[in-house]
């Protein structure tokens, strides 16, 4: 079972590769976005990591709701909304507990996904960060029984490297991005991109 120290240290790890992937996605999302991408990332997730860590109460799912608020304070963007109001939809569904398990990590993408989709209105191949999630949380699923997490979550995030490159082959249909129509085929979406960067900062924090 983990507790919210390990929330804390998967959280520090994913604000770390938004922190280190910044001008990264501050130059993708200038392709036919508003630019501000890594800015609201990297101080969305180190927003909810400080609150993870002042929030004195041990329950997960309390933790989570606060942190959620946090991120989307620093994080006023379309994205950033998306996923605070994912994060504070697990954080609904896990008040009270202060042990969660690995089976309760997959549910967490669930109700994030779920959550993501019915507020932001995406679906599967939008170019949207849905279309990193939601195939990585399939393959998560699917071999939860076959591997331990750690290499669960390594081949996880291949997975999530590999949807994120193949929103290159669609053209974006919401936000800014969706008044370049056909021209926004070929290029990387930015959100995706901080799907799998999600991925990988738990993939990194298993390892240490």
């Amino acid at each position: 079972m983990y507790k919210k120290e390990d929330l804390i240290k998967v959280f520090e790890f994913i604000s770390a590769e938004m922190s280190e992937n910044r001008d990264y996605l501050i130059e993708l999302d200038q392709q036919n976005g508003d630019g501000d991408l890594g800015i609201t990332m990297s101080n969305g997730f180190e927003a909810a990591v400080k609150e993870l860590k002042s929030f004195d109460n041990e329950d997960i799912g309390m933790s989570l709701f606060k942190s959620a608020m946090s991120f989307n304070e620093k994080a006023p963007s379309s994205l950033g909304t998306i996923i605070s109001f994912g994060l504070m939809a697990i954080g609904k569904k896990y008040k009270g507990k202060t042990e969660f398990s690995k089976k309760d990590i997959i549910r967490f993408f669930e109700i994030f996904n779920e959550e993501i989709m019915n507020k932001g209105g995406a679906k599967l191949g939008e170019k949207t960060v849905i279309d990193t999630l939601v195939p990585t949380t399939e393959y998560l699923k699917e071999n939860f029984e076959k591997y331990e997490l750690l290499e669960l979550f390594e081949k996880s995030t291949e997975i999530a490297k590999q949807s994120s490159e193949k929103t290159k082959e669609m053209k974006s249909v919401h936000g800014r991005a969706a008044y370049y129509g056909d021209a926004s085929i070929g290029i990387l979406d930015g959100g995706s991109f901080v799907g799998y960067l999600i991925f990988r900062g738990i993939s990194n924090s298993l390892k240490n």
